[in-house]
């Protein structure tokens, strides 16, 4: 009897390694396959800033090498010299938070009316605005560029700006998810107490949704700063270039550098990266749609 029991509980016990050694397999694998991903992802950048720092003779060289043989820095020297690098990036600017300032105003507006405000046609409107994210931009871009046009938008940023004050059908999805997760009763509270819909809106509910607004203006700005199609069809100016169709017409123009192409695209990166890990916290709440639990 005693042998017996002895010999249950061994067996309990190896059930239970045994479950333990494959739930920290399973573990092990799980972050193996990330971490490949993730250098399948990066090789791109990592070769882009090691290339950044070559003669262009080096990157000419056959066979090719991955580390510079020296160091050569005159590239991000000559970004800003032979190319006028800081006015794109002021235009860049002026248009990525004139769309993020746009974007967050518009879009948390519709998004609260559309979880917190009873109005005659709400459940009519929400399909329809998520239905638009149905059509494709090639469907409305000559529709688009023909208004533009007949309003003498073309050749300023006011079709690369006045869009975003609009708003964006997948950004009030994102925030009208956000805003379904806090208390109704929070809102009740506030109007019993006699607050009219724009204080709740400002005093409330903004500062609730602060991961979901940080993600829509890193998503905003992040479209926004690497947006070509926009400007090659708005712009005609060189001196109203972005980064991005001015280092294109760079390219049309001259003899191609790489090396002083790849270090400015390595500076052009740079405030997408910085913009990610400053406001990462907040930028996961916001995707993952996590809120107050009433």
């Amino acid at each position: 009897m005693v042998s017996s029991i002895g010999n249950s509980s061994v067996t309990v016990g190896n059930v239970h390694n045994r479950k333990k050694q494959m739930k920290m397999f399973r573990r092990f694998l799980a972050h193996a396959v990330v971490i490949l991903f993730c250098g399948i992802f990066i090789v791109p950048f990592i070769w882009m800033l090691l290339t950044s720092f070559k003669t262009q003779q080096e990157i000419y060289a056959n066979p090719p090498t991955i580390f510079p043989r020296e160091f050569y820095w005159r590239n991000y020297v000559d970004v800003f010299t032979k190319i006028p690098y800081m006015r794109y990036v002021g235009n860049t600017l002026i248009i990525s938070i004139s769309a993020v300032i746009g974007q967050v105003l518009t879009s948390t507006m519709v998004a609260y009316s559309m979880s917190k405000i009873e109005w005659f046609g709400k459940k009519y409107f929400f399909p329809l605005i998520i239905g638009t994210m149905m059509i494709p931009y090639q469907v409305t871009m000559i529709p688009l560029y023909m208004i533009y046009k007949n309003l003498g938008f073309i050749g300023t940023y006011w079709p690369l700006i006045l869009p975003n004050f609009f708003g964006s059908a997948y950004y009030i999805f994102l925030l009208r998810q956000f805003f379904m997760t806090i208390p109704t009763s929070l809102v009740e509270s506030a109007t019993i107490d006699g607050a009219s819909d724009a204080r709740i809106y400002l005093q409330i509910m903004m500062p609730l949704c602060k991961p979901a607004i940080t993600t829509v203006a890193i998503f905003t700005f992040m479209g926004n700063w690497s947006d070509f199609m926009g400007p090659l069809l708005y712009l005609n100016k060189a001196e109203m270039y972005t980064i991005s169709i001015g280092l294109q017409a760079f390219v049309q123009t001259h003899y191609i550098e790489w090396g002083l192409l790849l270090a400015a695209s390595a500076i052009f990166t740079v405030p997408i990266i910085i913009l990610f890990f400053m406001a990462q916290r907040y930028f996961i709440e916001g995707i993952t749609i996590t809120g107050i639990k009433g």
